[in-house]
């Protein structure tokens, strides 16, 4: 079982877990991002739809303006917070490094697995983007934690608050979240020192070794700087497997991580020639036996020592219904074939 979360050190937390979530190369300069109004926001203040369009509160969205970070691409001279916009008109936003981001806190649907004052656990369904990055301002997981807990920010920071590691959007699964400064430090320790146990469920293609360890160093890929590959100069990265049943020319393999690297078990899983089930971007020519609209990947496990009491803690989650039903129709698949 594995996902692309991490074992993240404290330089690491920018450079991985606050990396965006596609894969894009982290931004740490300014952000810029171009706006043309359509019909139906027509007439809004300018500061009312920047704020809506970016997932950011009114307030920020009015300090970007009177920072001059906002810039008419029309003949409107400079932009000012009450100007009534016009379908058509464009706009260019220069956001600082993500860090400095105020969010407007928003409902999003995500389960609760475990909580107390310190900590969550958190049950991320895929599709589900974990923090705001470009393309991403609105609906992520940290908009929902600031919805659900409008405390969680105080120690932690606006822009990810109680982030630790991370899925990506298209994974399922377990997440630990921290509620505090003394929780987030412990809890970063905790990864960087692999003292978290992290499994997932991946249905990979082809029939990999009944188990087995993927050790390669992993860094941009040279060619598609969209995706990771095993690379000698890149980082670290170790994952072990266990195949559980193999049909239908697909295995349901359980992959623990002992690295966190960007889209490590996709990476390694197709470097063994086994590239996981729905994934478009590692895949390449080998077709899935049935559409998936996403990663056939799922944080199924996380077992860790409780960041204050010291508990040991170990939490499990099913698959989702989309993921046990497609398991369904292979196995039915294959039994036809015979």
């Amino acid at each position: 079982m594995k996902k692309e979360d991490g074992v993240l050190g404290e330089e690491e937390i920018r450079e991985e877990v606050f990396a965006d979530d596609e894969e894009a190369p982290e931004r740490k300069e300014e952000i810029c991002e171009a706006l043309t109004i359509g019909p139906c926001d027509a007439g809004v203040r300018l500061d009312l739809y920047i704020a809506s369009q970016l997932g950011i509160t009114r307030s920020y969205a009015k300090k970007l303006i009177e920072e001059e970070r906002v810039r008419p691409l029309s003949e409107r001279g400079k932009a000012k917070a009450g100007f009534r916009i016009g379908e058509g008109e464009r706009y260019e936003v220069s956001l600082p490094p993500p860090q400095g981001i105020e969010i407007e806190p928003e409902p999003v649907p995500f389960d609760v697995v475990y909580e107390d004052s310190h900590i969550l656990v958190i049950d991320k369904p895929a599709g589900l983007v974990v923090h705001p990055a470009p393309g991403h301002w609105r609906g992520t997981l940290v908009h929902g934690l600031l919805w659900r807990y409008p405390d969680i920010g105080i120690s932690n920071g606006v822009i990810r608050p109680g982030i630790v590691h991370r899925l990506d959007r298209t994974t399922s699964g377990l997440m630990v979240v921290t509620r505090n400064g003394a929780a987030q430090e412990a809890m970063i320790d905790a990864f960087r020192n692999r003292h978290v146990d992290k499994r997932y469920l991946a249905l990979v293609k082809g029939t990999p070794s009944p188990e087995g360890e993927v050790d390669a160093p992993i860094g941009r890929d040279r060619l598609n700087r969209l995706r990771m590959a095993v690379d000698s100069g890149g980082r670290e990265a170790l994952t072990s497997f266990r195949r559980l049943w193999t049909a239908g020319g697909c295995s349901l393999v359980v992959c623990r991580i002992h690295t966190g690297r960007t889209h490590q078990i996709r990476v390694h899983m197709r470097h063994i020639g086994c590239p996981l089930v729905g994934d478009d971007l590692y895949a390449g020519g080998h077709h899935d036996p049935m559409p998936l609209d996403r990663v056939f990947l799922h944080a199924w496990r996380l077992a860790f020592l409780h960041p204050v009491t010291k508990e040991s803690l170990a939490f499990s989650c099913p698959l989702p219904d989309q993921l046990r039903e497609y398991l369904r129709a292979v196995l039915a698949r294959a039994g036809e074939r015979h």
